[in-house]
């Protein structure tokens, strides 16, 4: 049976394999049928060959009889299967609920089609590419874009082990993540699979979820050099093969360096194994490398490479297309790719150069030089007109005429003479290709050094993570030494794959305390020493390279003799030119031609001293630096047979050739790929590694298309079914005891059911009685295979007993209701008639009865008379016998009492004599008896001590122990001469180190020359090229104005004829329309309002993420300064004093000291820069922006509504220009283009709108003034003179119109006026920008300059130099501006003191006139400020406080520094924001505006120290946010602004503020505000994550209503939603403690509400087992504690709508809920209004029956939703499968005006603030 399916199952439709006997006995292990015979019964199912299918579902029609078994298939056949023993049995199929399992060990059944089927419902049917196989990853290839890789997936999978959500690549990279974080060790990522099957972009998303969660959100500069490297390595060492249109034919090994704080720094990348040999033949239907189609394509781009086309060359003629493909469009993402990592055009000429030289190396024509005779000759020439050769030497600069002569010949030196020897024809076309191969790998080698250089990083490398890319397993009809290095490879990655897999399973034995013995997984280390252990294959090989006169038959020849033992090698049937090897995979033959060429990888010295001395820079580096890799075969050189030419060579040239050939002794390439693979797989090893096998599930690239013959190829290719073989082995199904017993307990009866882990125990002895099936652990229990689905069977028959037993229950109780209901009606029939009947016999009963009474009554009477007498003379004779009888009884008793008295007495004496006789009889018995025994057993016991046998046995534990002692001995004797090779190795090492350190100073000497003349080319070629782009620019220039003024006159037109329309549209409109007019303005005033306040929140939450990069950019100059300062102690006398103005912002750039420049990263401080300048320049455009907006919207709240809708428009127009215009102003200066002429071109379209908007205002005026006209001349025309116009008019609706028209006119005119002036200040503004802009970038090009050509130190000296000269400026120019205000401060003093002296004389007057008047204390204390103000009872105070400048430190200090949350409790509500505003008075009543800036600087760096110090203090952060927009809502009350007085009294209006306008210092305010507003988002995220997912998706509050099913996630810990409410209630308490406003904690609950409802939808999403109703039930009721509380606290009724944030969560619950049939659409489909299409179609696939009864979501249910679904409008956003997590809707802070009156405030002495005096 066995080999049957073996047969079936073929990879070839056209040709059936065959499989060998270890792989044979691999499957019968793992089908292990004849543990289940029983379960081979009538309705099984099990799987059967399929020739196509590979496996197919059958079901067994009659049950096993054990000779044969009839089968039913999906496909209607009947098959009847002979068997002749039980272990060829089909495999069974598993349980329908195991069917889409996340991880394939967690199948009962393991075995390959349990597995084939499992990846074909989750990839086809549910759409689901990943899948767990224990510690791999399965991925699938979809050939199309899921939106699964999202930030939101990123953060979602952050903090979570494997195998809690689904199967996805961003949890084997957390698992590798987090293990580099917590056990501080290396990882790797091992991605494995077909060229095609999405190893490239596995190992993107790796790298771009290391730079998500190491605190980059963005894609870092690393890593896109590491994905830049992709296309550039795709291109040199990808090709074409038979399998695959772009195979790699190479293996690379990325390194991703992380620093202490588990950042990306930098990386690295190794490669193995390239095949040169496809740089000169390629077999049918395959390709050369991409790179030289891809520069033929781009032929015409690059004319100087004299290149045709691809078909023309020799290298190229065995395929040239590739469908679908284009070459140049490939070329130029490889030429993008080269610049980005840093290739300069020389570099990458130069590597064109090479490639087209290899190209037409090839195309040389070498001919035999017989000349037409017929005689044998081995000499061989090439023409001297040769193209090929001409245009080699011209695009590589070399000797046309060596290199002629070198191809044809070769050099033979002796010991005393040197002799130049022709090539034969065969010997110099391989001398050729030899050559080609040996540029190309030098070539390619360089290219991967130069990419390494791009990526590395001069930070401290801490730990690194790295991502393997490695070749699969390779079998094509001619396999030759590539195959055979890549097989070689794969069976060591498999082996350390199992070690790996192995130890992982028994390390879980050892965690569960199982008891467990060694499992026999399959063992390659026999096949590894068949190829690499001495006298192995690679050691043989090498062998036959060193003979003179090896060949690849000789090596056959020894191959055969030596290896026909092993048990992995086989001859073939047929010929003595290949060999078998049998792989892991499978077996493949190899064919030895070739093999030794391969392996030696020989060049001609001559030819390439030859390219040694070429004028191309890059060829001449490639053979210069690195000649010692050459291997010139001494030995085969000096065979032939032809006469040899002698040729006299200096003695420099002869030792220069032979020097370095003759002191070394190069390894082959077999020896240099194995001891890679060995430095590889030490590297692996010592790290934690992780795998990913990729899957390609067709060879079309259609999406979510699977073929099962491809896919069991590569799953037994890459080593997924040796993992299950090892899992099956073992104990591969685990259940936790709690999810055993929610699922299994119906098994047991209630009486017996105790905690969970007693029922568990007793379910399993009775059901499963070998208890080796299962093993009991610490907090799970392990079952074998099959044991999982044994008990879902035991489980589905006892559910089917129930459930008839209810639906016999539930049919009796309905027929009973229906007969009582029957029963009922007759007896009221009955009832009604009987009682007739019974009223008619009642009536003759009573006359029967009273006739009967009266009869009775008399004979009683009688009767009873005549029976009293008689009873009365009876009594009496009764009397007088009782009483004889009773005295006769009395004597009988007492007599025989006294005689027992006495014979009691005398038998008890007898008895008590004869019991004492007895016990002395048998004392006396037993004491001989014992003595007789004892005496036995002590002479036994004598004979035993003197016997051997006894002193074996106390021997036998000490044998044990000298042998355990040898052993080690032993152990520790092979430990010592491992480190002694070891110690040998390391000093050979050394002295090869001290060689290549001689070698490397030449090259630096060598590079430092090379370095200065390029940069004198590169300089006058960038010197040439301004002139040229300078000039070309101005003629684009011109060329762009004249289109442009075209346009613009065209646009016009169109403009002009759409008013003229507008205008007739409108007055029709008019005409028509009288009454609706004005609900027709109010509905677009509306309309347009919502728009207006839609783009204002955007705008809001645009800045509000500019705010927050700020910050966070903020946060990361600190901790840098800090890291710098941490690393170079400074001096007191070089800190400042302590100061809270922030002084520390005065540079834009944020750049830190000179003296802590030394250790930080050049690079990253520029990027830090450039960044803080975009930053702050984004910061002032938008709070202009903001600025102009609030200011509109004051004016629109006291003008009419018409004007608001026309000043909108305009505005929005103008504001979407400014925006272009300042976007295309970025461009250009981003670009280093000419930005004036870009400046002058937008002033131009400026003023050419300024005329178009006078001539619309003239046009509407003339058009105003004729339809005036016009209404004037139709009303007197259409009515008489006797009637009043006025009268039509009565309510002046025409004369409003007319002045509103004015109206609207003035303002339009006003309003271009004052855009005009205002563009006109914008333009200055832009100048001066684009100036300040230009400098920095001339600046930061000179300083890069400087890095690109200097040392490391000289670069740092560079940019001192650069920081002083900057620092210099600045401080200059804030000396001019500190002395300008220093003269205009002592203008105004002068002025002060004069004004002083007047007032003195006025005060002087009015003192002599009236000296008790209220004004003379007033003048008196104008005057004198010093003297103190003596101050009456009944005086009102001014409400403010009186304070000096020096006082402002202190001040601030105790009022913010050192004021805690409790006491803060204990004081007014915004007690310290008063407190500030009512200071902030004073200064503005003194008129001080140094003290004011000072006052209100010092507050708010305060309050961001106080909140940073306590970052994780919500108390604190709520504190400073209630006061800090406290004190933002008093200056908007106190501003003197119209519209926030209109709550204010008379007293509060005459308090305003006079003399300063702090509407700067408000949004520097209101930025702090929402700094700490996000800062307490995030605290109580942080708080309430974990608690959210227990208590929402974890906690069962409805008991007996769950279905768990087992998984791999560990037990979590549980928690109610009381917890979390209670969290939030605090949180609630704590926000109205601190009297923060309503609205804002309506936002603040809105926000958290969101999250709760995303982190919750997100996991649901990616976790299958919480998909079925009854987890929806137990969901949907925990959702309503929420939804409750927030009603209790009043949130549920705000206009914010909180609650419809839960509203996605409560849809997923009624989604898992509601039936799912083909009549249900609609209402799925209207009641999921608010989840995307993605994530319906993602809950449906993933949905699981709780049981077999309940039905399954069928196909075409899913797909009539996917159909409905597809006429949604959804954004982008919208269609993401996963909820932002990270979103933060935009805040806002409604005005709060206060009702406290200032001067009733007074400041608690507890505070100790007595500088401040309230006046």
């Amino acid at each position: 049976m066995i080999r049957t399916i073996i047969r079936d199952i073929s990879f070839n439709k056209n040709k059936i394999t065959t499989i060998q006997d270890d792989y044979i006995k691999r499957f019968q292990y793992w089908s292990v049928a004849s543990q289940f015979l029983y379960l081979y019964e009538e309705g099984a199912r099990v799987w059967v060959p399929h020739l196509i299918n590979v496996w197919e579902n059958a079901e067994i029609v009659d049950s096993f009889d054990g000779k044969r078994l009839i089968v039913f298939t999906d496909s209607g056949e009947r098959k009847t299967i002979l068997i002749s023993i039980p272990d060829e049995l089909p495999p069974l199929r598993n349980p329908d609920i195991l069917i889409g399992e996340n991880d394939l060990t967690a199948l009962s059944y393991l075995h390959e089609p349990a597995v084939l089927y499992n990846l074909l419902v989750r990839f086809c049917h549910k759409n689901l590419i990943y899948t767990y196989c224990g510690i791999v990853l399965v991925a699938i290839n979809p050939y199309q874009e899921l939106p699964i890789y999202g930030n939101d997936t990123i953060w979602t999978y952050r903090g979570r082990a494997m195998g809690e959500l689904d199967p996805h690549i961003f949890a084997i990279a957390e698992e590798a993540y987090n293990r580099m974080e917590s056990e501080k060790k290396d990882q790797s990522i091992i991605v494995s699979g077909e060229s095609g099957a999405g190893k490239t972009v596995s190992a993107k998303y790796v790298m771009r979820y290391f730079a998500t969660v190491s605190g980059l959100s963005k894609e870092t500069q690393v890593e896109k050099k590491v994905l830049a490297s992709s296309p550039i390595m795709e291109a040199i060492g990808n090709a074409k093969t038979t399998r695959n249109d772009n195979s790699s034919r190479f293996g690379k090994y990325i390194e991703l360096h992380f620093n202490k704080y588990y950042q990306i720094i930098g990386a690295s990348m190794r490669t193995y194994l390239l095949e040169k040999s496809r740089v000169v033949f390629q077999a049918s239907e395959e390709r050369n490398y991409h790179i030289f189609y891809q520069l033929c394509a781009a032929r015409n781009s690059y004319p100087e490479l004299k290149l045709d086309d691809a078909s023309e060359y020799e290298y190229l003629m065995s395929e040239c297309k590739i469908p679908g493909v284009d070459d140049e469009k490939c070329f130029e993402e490889t030429i993008t790719a080269l610049t980005t990592l840093r290739f300069s055009k020389t570099d990458k000429m130069d590597i064109f150069y090479i490639l087209s030289g290899i190209l037409f190396l090839g195309n040389i024509k070498i001919s035999d030089n017989t000349r037409g005779s017929h005689s044998e000759s081995d000499a061989s020439f090439i023409k001297e007109n040769d193209v090929h050769l001409q245009k080699i030497g011209s695009l590589l600069q070399i000797d046309v005429k060596d290199l002629r002569k070198w191809l044809c010949h070769r050099r033979i030196t002796s010991m005393k003479e040197t002799f130049d020897k022709p090539m034969s024809y065969v010997e110099a076309r391989c001398a050729r290709d030899a050559l080609a191969k040996y540029m190309y790998a030098e070539l390619f080698s360089w290219i991967v050094k130069m990419i390494n250089r791009a990526l590395e990083t001069s930070g401290e490398k801490h730990r690194f993570i790295g991502v393997l890319d490695i070749y699969g397993f390779e079998t094509f009809e001619i396999n030759s030494f590539e195959q055979f290095c890549i097989n070689y490879a794969n069976e060591k990655l498999q082996q350390q794959f199992n070690l790996h897999v192995f130890k992982l399973d028994q390390e879980e034995y050892l965690k569960e305390d199982i008891e467990w013995k060694f499992i026999d997984f399959y063992d390659n280390q026999p096949c590894i020493d068949l190829i690499e252990t001495r006298l192995g294959i690679l050691d043989l090989l090498d062998e036959e390279c060193r003979m003179p006169k090896g060949t690849d038959d000789s090596w056959s020849e020894k191959l055969y003799a030596k290896c026909s033992k092993a048990n992995h090698f086989a001859k073939p049937r047929f010929g003595t030119s290949s060999f078998i090897i049998k792989h892991f995979a499978d077996s493949v033959e190899y064919q030895t031609f070739g093999f030794l060429d391969k392996n030696k990888d020989t060049v001609i010295e001559e030819q390439v001293i030859v390219l040694r001395e070429s004028g191309n820079k890059l060829l001449k580096k490639l053979f210069t630096t690195e000649s010692n890799k050459l291997n010139v075969n001494q030995h085969a050189a000096t065979i032939g047979h032809l006469s040899k030419t002698r040729i006299a060579l200096n003695n420099e040239r002869l030792m220069a050739a032979t020097t370095p050939i003759n002191k070394q002794n190069k390894k082959t390439v077999g020896s240099q790929f194995r001891d890679s693979l060995n430095a590889l797989m030490n590297t692996l090893n010592a790290t934690t590694p992780h795998y990913i096998r990729c899957i390609k599930p067709n060879d079309f690239k259609l999406p979510f298309e699977y073929n099962p013959q491809r896919a069991v190829q590569q799953l037994r290719a890459c080593g997924v079914l040796e993992t299950i073989r090892i899992s099956a082995a073992g104990f591969p199904s685990r259940i936790l005891y709690p999810e055993f017993y929610a699922r299994y307990k119906v098994l047991c009866k209630l009486d017996k059911r105790k905690n969970a882990r007693e029922t568990c125990e007793i379910i399993l002895k009775t059901y499963i009685k070998n208890e080796d099936k299962f093993k009991y652990g610490k907090t799970k229990i392990f079952f074998r295979a099959g044991q999982v689905a044994l008990l879902e069977r035991l489980r589905s028959d006892k559910l089917k007993v129930c459930c008839i037993l209810i639906q016999k229950t539930i049919r009796g109780y309905l027929t009973r209701k229906q007969y009582i209901k029957i029963l009922d009606a007759t007896k009221l029939l009955q009832r009604v008639s009987r009682g007739f009947i019974a009223r008619r016999i009642v009536y003759h009963m009573k006359r029967t009865r009273a006739v009967t009474t009266i009869a009775k009554n008399v004979r009683r009477w009688s009767h009873r008379r005549r029976y009293i007498l008689i009873r009365q003379a009876v009594i009496g004779i009764q009397k007088y016998g009782r009483a004889f009888l009773a005295r006769q009884k009395y004597q009988n008793l007492k007599k025989h009492k006294a005689a027992v008295i006495i014979q009691a007495s005398i038998r008890s004496w007898l008895l008590r004599k004869k019991y004492n006789r007895t016990i002395v009889s048998i004392t006396k018995c037993q004491s001989a008896v014992r003595r007789y025994l004892a005496k036995k057993r002590f002479k036994a016991l004598k004979r035993e001590a003197r016997s051997m046998e006894h002193i074996k046995k106390l021997n036998k534990g000490l044998e044990n122990k000298i042998i355990s002692m040898q052993q080690k001995i032993s152990e520790l004797q092979k430990e010592l001469m491992l480190y002694k090779n070891t110690y040998q190795e390391l000093n050979d090492a050394k002295v090869k180190l001290n060689i290549l350190k001689n070698v490397d100073y030449d090259l630096n000497q060598a590079k430092i020359s090379l370095t200065e003349k390029d940069m004198k080319i590169n300089n006058l070629e960038n010197l040439l090229q301004q002139e040229k782009h300078s000039y070309e620019e101005l003629l684009i220039i011109k060329e762009k104005e004249i289109e442009m003024y075209q346009k613009r006159y065209m646009d016009l037109e169109l403009v002009k004829e759409e008013l003229t329309k507008n205008i007739e549209n409108l007055e029709k409109s008019i005409s028509e329309n009288k009454v609706n007019v004005e609900e027709m303005i109010r509905s677009k005033i509306e309309q347009e309002k919502l728009i207006l306040l839609r783009e204002q929140n955007q705008d809001r939450d645009a800045y509000q993420r500019l705010l927050t990069e700020k910050n966070t950019l903020e946060g990361r100059v600190e901790v840098l300064e800090r890291e710098l300062s941490n690393g170079h102690h400074r001096s007191l006398s070089d800190a400042s004093t302590v100061s809270f103005q922030d002084n520390s912002r005065g540079s834009p750039d944020g750049t830190a000291s000179v003296s802590n420049v030394e250790k930080e990263d050049v690079t990253l401080i520029l990027k830090l820069q450039q960044k803080l300048k975009s930053v702050e320049f984004e910061k002032e455009k938008l709070i202009k922006q903001l600025e102009n907006t609030d200011r509109f919207m004051i004016r629109n709240e006291y003008n009419e509504k018409a004007k608001d809708s026309i000043k909108i428009q305009e505005l929005e127009i103008e504001n979407e220009k400014l925006r272009n215009n300042l976007e295309s102003l970025r461009q250009t200066v981003m670009k280093g283009d000419n930005a004036d002429m870009e400046l002058l071109s937008q002033f131009h379209e400026l003023e050419t709108e300024l005329i178009r908007r006078r001539e619309e205002c003239s046009q509407l005026r003339n058009v105003l003034v004729s339809n005036t006209e016009g209404l004037k001349s139709i009303a007197k025309s259409n009515y008489s003179p006797e009637i009043d116009l006025d009268g039509i008019n009565e309510d002046g609706e025409l004369v409003l119109a007319f002045e509103a028209q004015k109206k609207i006119n003035r303002q339009l005119e006003s309003e271009l006026q004052r855009e005009k002036a205002y563009w006109l200040r914008e333009t200055e503004n832009f100048k001066e920008e684009i100036e300040r802009l230009k400098e920095d970038n001339d600046r930061q090009e000179q300083l890069l300059a400087l890095n690109l050509t200097k040392s490391p130190q000289l670069q740092k000296e560079a940019y001192l130099e650069s920081e002083i000269n900057r620092l210099v400026s600045e401080n200059l120019e804030i000396r001019e501006k500190y002395d300008l205000m220093n003269r205009e401060f002592r203008k105004i003093k002068k002025k002060l003191q004069d004004y002083l002296a007047e007032c003195n004389e006025k005060a002087n007057q009015l003192v002599t006139t009236d000296s008790n008047s209220l004004n003379t204390s007033i003048i008196a204390n104008i005057v004198n400020s010093e003297l103190p103000l003596v101050r009456k009872k009944e005086r009102d105070y001014m409400g403010m406080f009186k304070f000096s400048r020096n006082d402002i430190p202190m001040i601030l200090r105790v009022l913010i520094y050192e004021l805690k949350p409790v006491d803060a409790m204990k004081y007014l509500p915004g007690l310290p924001a008063y407190i500030m505003f009512m200071c902030i008075r004073h200064t503005d009543f003194t008129n001080d505006e140094n003290k004011v800036r000072d006052l209100l600087a010092g507050f708010i760096n305060t309050v961001k120290k106080t909140v940073k110090r306590n970052m994780t203090n919500l108390e604190t952060t709520i504190l400073w946010f209630s006061n800090t927009l406290r004190l933002l809502h008093t200056l908007k009350q106190y501003s003197g602004d119209q519209i926030y007085q209109e709550e204010n009294t008379d007293t509060q209006n005459n308090q305003c503020l006079q003399n300063f306008d702090l509407y700067e210092y408000r949004q520097v305010l209101s930025d702090t505000g929402i700094w700490m507003y996000q800062n307490i988002i995030r605290i109580m995220k942080n708080k309430i994550k974990d608690l959210a997912l227990l208590a929402v998706l974890e906690y069962e509050a409805i008991s007996g209503v769950s279905v768990v099913k087992h998984s791999n996630r560990s037990v979590s810990q549980t928690s109610t939603p009381s917890e979390l409410l209670k969290d939030l209630t605090e949180f609630y308490s704590t926000l109205c403690y601190f009297d923060v406003d309503f609205q804002i904690i309506i936002q603040v609950f809105k926000q958290l509400f969101y999250y709760i409802c995303a982190t919750c939808l997100n996991n649901l999403l990616l976790r299958k087992e919480l998909c079925h109703w009854t987890r929806g039930l137990q969901i949907r009721y925990n959702l309503s504690y929420l939804e409750q509380w927030a009603r209790d606290k009043n949130l549920a009724n705000a206009e914010e709508g909180i609650l419809e944030m839960l509203r996605p969560i409560v849809q997923a619950c009624q989604l898992l809920q509601a039936r799912k049939n083909d009549e249900d659409v609609d209402d799925v489909y209207n009641m999921c209004n608010r989840m995307s299409s993605n994530q319906i179609i993602k809950i449906l696939n993933m949905y699981t029956p709780g049981d077999d009864y309940e039905e399954k979501v069928s196909m075409s249910f899913i797909k009539e939703i996917q159909l409905k679904l597809q006429g949604r409008k959804e954004n982008s956003e919208q269609s993401n499968l996963l909820m932002d997590t990270k979103l933060i809707f935009p805040v806002r802070f409604p005005f709060c005006p206060s009702n406290i009156r200032l001067e009733d405030i007074e400041i608690p002495e507890s505070l100790n603030l007595p500088m401040l005096k309230k006046i």
